[in-house]
């Protein structure tokens, strides 16, 4: 399969934190660009690339810019907590191409009139941080960083902060109250961050891919992205395909590529394709019918579910659906922050439900019930985090109930033919 790429063009397996080697496949030419412009022309420049949020959200990444307010020394942030299961991304391009970050991060600065960034990295990623602790003090010593960037009137610096390992801290609002030295519990919105963020101030929060890509506007020009991909969901996008296919890993291709020519660029898959989940263990569950989607924001949106982080699950017929449906309850269960009741209670109840089907007491009534406990969740959760729980339980119970009701009246799972 040909086409387009830029973050794995950048990406390497040995020597990622050689600023020279960098330099030499044209690392810091988008800064560089950038720099030359006003800040007012390089929020117009990724809005007309119509970038958009490689986080999960799918915002327009210029909007967002410009939507900081700059008169008061705004703060950027890059969420590197990457806890979403399946999802390992953000930490291939701080492993292989750490300098795409730290230049997206200074060309966001700059736009917003930012002299200080942030990245929040999980707790659970210590060697990389210190691989990027190290990138940082490089692109200083290079000028990359500091104070006059490349000998401008610009200057911006990066520091890191660690998380403490708590899923809901993706959360960007959760993720400032924890950068903040508070317990990571998300925020009432609005006002948004980029209105009020840290410590008051305005914050610009991007995804480590989302601000990776950004170069790319600067290098290769808007009209280059835009000319990748669908209209409305422009550029190229990473996906993380793991499961029951032959080659899992991390694919870089045009958004709005197909499920089915993914899963061909992963080998195909192993055995007859039962399910599949797209967009983390928060996003929905389909079945085959699933394989001619159009990767991209407003696709899966329109088939109710949505791109999230990029991740695509994949499980063959082997696959017990009653053993998915307790797993999935049990990591909501684990990860839930416990600040609002409904989602504290409903999360327990939906794993102590899930459990006792897996441990042979289970009782059909539990699916009907698990229905009012999504529903309830989905209206009245406090953050995202609860209200997403709906679509997997959802998706499984409406698709593969029949089977999780022949698991609870045999207690066996009967396999079925390949």
């Amino acid at each position: 399969m040909n086409h387009a790429r830029f973050i794995l063009e950048f990406a390497v397996d040995r020597d990622a934190f050689d600023m020279e080697a960098y330099i030499s496949r044209g690392g810091f030419m988008g800064l560089r660009q950038a720099l030359a412009r006003p800040p007012a022309k390089v929020i117009a420049e990724v809005k007309s690339s119509g970038l958009r949020g490689r986080g999960g959200a799918g915002f327009p990444t210029g909007v967002k810019w410009e939507s900081v307010q700059r008169h008061k020394e705004p703060y950027v942030v890059a969420n590197a907590d990457e806890g979403e299961p399946g999802t390992f991304k953000d930490r291939y391009i701080m492993e292989h191409a750490p300098y795409l970050l730290i230049e997206g991060m200074t060309i966001a600065g700059y736009a917003v009139g930012a002299r200080r960034g942030f990245i929040y990295i999980r707790g659970e990623y210590p060697a990389i941080a210190k691989g990027l602790i190290k990138a940082v003090e490089d692109a200083r010593k290079h000028h990359f960083l500091g104070e006059k960037i490349l000998g401008t009137d610009y200057s911006f610096d990066i520091s890191l902060r660690m998380g403490g390992g708590s899923y809901v801290v993706g959360d960007e609002t959760a993720l400032l109250n924890s950068l903040m030295g508070n317990r990571g519990y998300p925020m009432m919105k609005p006002p948004y961050p980029t209105e009020e963020g840290l410590w008051g101030h305005p914050t610009l929060v991007n995804n480590v891919e989302t601000l990776a890509y950004v170069p790319a506007v600067f290098t290769k020009g808007a009209s280059w992205f835009t000319q990748i991909g669908p209209e409305h969901s422009p550029g190229l996008k990473l996906f993380c395909v793991s499961g029951d296919v032959h080659a899992p890993g991390l694919y870089e291709l045009p958004m709005g590529v197909p499920l089915h020519e993914l899963l061909e660029a992963a080998g195909g898959v192993k055995g007859r394709l039962k399910a599949v989940q797209i967009g983390g263990t928060a996003g929905p569950v389909y079945d085959d019918r699933a394989l001619s989607f159009p990767l991209d924001y407003d696709s899966l949106r329109a088939e109710g579910g949505a791109l999230g982080s990029g991740a695509v699950v994949v499980m063959n017929h082997t696959r017990n659906m009653a053993e998915f449906l307790e797993v999935t309850t049990r990591f909501f269960s684990e990860e839930s922050c416990g600040q609002c009741f409904p989602c504290r209670y409903g999360t327990r109840q939906l794993e102590f439900m899930a459990r006792n089907i897996m441990m042979g007491k289970g009782k059909e009534e539990y699916l009907d019930e698990m229905r009012e406990i999504v529903t309830t969740m989905s209206v009245a959760s406090f953050c995202p985090f609860g209200k997403s729980v709906a679509l997997p339980v959802g998706n499984v119970l409406d698709l593969f109930g029949d089977e999780i009701r022949t698991f609870i009246a045999h207690q066996r799972y009967v396999k079925e033919a390949g």
